[in-house]
């Protein structure tokens, strides 16, 4: 099972990327979706995938008998998830700006705004 998931990790990664590399917005917020899906998935992998009991110890005991997943990958996972949700809102804001101030959803079109222009005159006073 695990490493069926190391294979699913892989493509999930493989295909955010493509899409995190394409000039189109959506397709940008969607390889963030996907890349930010991909790293989850990937740290619960590394968390040891189990069908033991919790990483409790008994009272009678020393230690947590195994087998049992690692807890701190998971709470890791949480916190990856928050970020991730904050990253993407910002993302489609600021691209929904982009779009409303220039009109386009393509990136190759942006290359226009560093250009200065010269045409101008500076105010009299």
């Amino acid at each position: 099972m695990e490493l069926l998931l190391c294979f699913v990790v892989g493509i999930l990664f493989s295909v955010g990327l493509y899409f995190i590399l394409h000039r189109h917005f959506f397709k940008l917020i969607l390889g963030l979706m996907i890349f930010g899906l991909a790293t989850n998935l990937f740290i619960f992998v590394i968390g040891r995938l189990t069908r033991g009991g919790s990483p409790i110890i008994a009272e009678d005991s020393e230690v947590a008998l195994e087998p049992f997943a690692d807890p701190v990958p998971q709470a890791l996972l949480l916190t990856a998830i928050v970020i991730g949700f904050g990253i993407q809102a910002f993302a489609i804001v600021l691209i929904k700006r982009v779009y409303q101030s220039f009109g386009t959803t393509d990136l190759d079109d942006l290359d226009t705004t560093d250009k200065i222009d010269n045409t101008k005159k500076a105010p009299i006073e």
